[in-house]
């Protein structure tokens, strides 16, 4: 694996190839299914198509990182410096006869191409709709009335977005997992969820709900201590401190275990500490209790929230689905730590994590202050 350049370049034109390829049939698909439609109507329909891709993306990214195949192919953008693993059997047999358990397998190979083919994939249906709509502009066939259009500033926004998202992704591989970048990485990804998201949802001022400020203001607060959890919960699964706790509600025996701050410099490699040295136990057990804390102020806060917008009668469709996926989120959460981190659990709470973000983005877009 030392021996691979990191950067091979020469797959690219290939790999584009692929993500068109897996784009295109839910695309012309989606054009098929609209062709009677409006223009409008065309690109939200391609909105929405690429917001579930999206968030099929960030679930395969989590699963990935959890099958330990984020370095199943240790160049980029390629594999070995093909467009697939095919083309790189030679090699992938090396590394896994020298290290079966390693980090480069066929199925890990696979995997983690499949991730960057998706992605590709993603940044050509962000890349039609930044085109698409500046062309609708330009040729004045947008309808001003009211209806839902996508504004070619926040498609462009979206595409240099995921660019820097591909841009991350790369270092992910050639920085060898550095829970600082993966851990970007992720929040890149939800980025991209609460950019797409507030596209979808769109609505003009007359078509929003009116509520008081506070009750905006707690729709901000959620989102920002939503963000501060997911960085949390990146830095836990990143630094692979999942199972450092044993045991729910206490951590492994304590209700309050030694504190360790090296598992929180941030510039560093995976499994060590700034200074180049193991990382130790006691570290990955604060990081762990911290998104435990943290876990506590998040979902006392959103159930506070969802509490006073029942009350309120305020968006009831999403406070209702808000509820949900809390719900579901606190099962995965807790199932991760008693069930021993199943890989079923742990995308979905990742997943989970996306979802209510996009829940919360919804809510701000369908919401105005009276």
């Amino acid at each position: 694996m030392n021996e691979v350049d990191l950067y091979n370049l020469s797959p690219t034109l290939r790999l584009l190839g692929m993500g068109v390829l897996i784009a295109l049939l839910p695309l012309v698909w989606t054009l098929y299914s609209n062709r009677r439609n409006s223009v409008n109507s065309k690109l939200r329909a391609i909105t929405v198509l690429t917001l579930f891709l999206t968030f099929d993306l960030v679930l395969f990214g989590s699963f990935t990182r959890l099958t330990d195949s984020g370095l199943g192919c240790p160049d980029w953008p390629g594999c070995y410096g093909s467009a697939s693993p095919i083309g790189a059997v030679a090699h992938i047999d090396a590394a896994e006869a020298a290290m079966p358990t390693g980090p480069v397998t066929h199925s890990k190979a696979w995997i983690e191409m499949i991730h960057r083919y998706l992605a590709t994939a993603v940044g050509f249906l962000i890349l039609v709709l930044a085109i698409s709509s500046t062309w609708q502009r330009w040729k004045g066939q947008y309808s001003f009335n009211g209806a839902w259009q996508v504004k070619p500033f926040w498609a462009w926004v979206t595409l240099f977005w995921v660019c820097m998202q591909g841009a991350f992704g790369a270092l992910t591989v050639t920085m060898k997992l550095f829970p600082a970048i993966v851990t970007l990485h992720l929040l890149g990804g939800i980025g991209l969820l609460v950019l797409l998201s507030a596209q979808v949802a769109w609505k003009p001022e007359s078509q929003r709900q009116a509520i008081a400020p506070l009750h905006r203001q707690l729709i901000w607060i959620a989102a920002a201590l939503l963000t501060l959890q997911i960085a949390m919960g990146a830095w836990v699964s990143t630094n692979y401190a999942v199972l450092a706790c044993d045991g729910f509600p206490d951590c492994n025996g304590q209700w309050w275990p030694a504190w360790n701050s090296q598992g929180f410099q941030i510039w560093r490699s995976l499994g060590m500490d700034a200074a180049g040295q193991l990382l130790p136990m006691e570290a990955l057990v604060s990081i762990h209790f911290v998104h435990r804390l943290m876990a506590l102020v998040v979902f006392s806060f959103a159930a506070f929230m969802v509490w006073q917008f029942k009350k309120a009668n305020i968006l009831p469709g999403l406070t209702r689905l808000l509820y949900v996926f809390l719900a579901l989120q606190l099962i995965t959460g807790l199932s991760n730590v008693v069930l021993g981190w199943p890989l079923l659990a742990a995308v979905a709470h990742t997943g989970g994590a996306g979802a209510i973000m996009m829940t919360l983005t919804y809510m701000l877009s369908r919401s105005k202050t009276h």
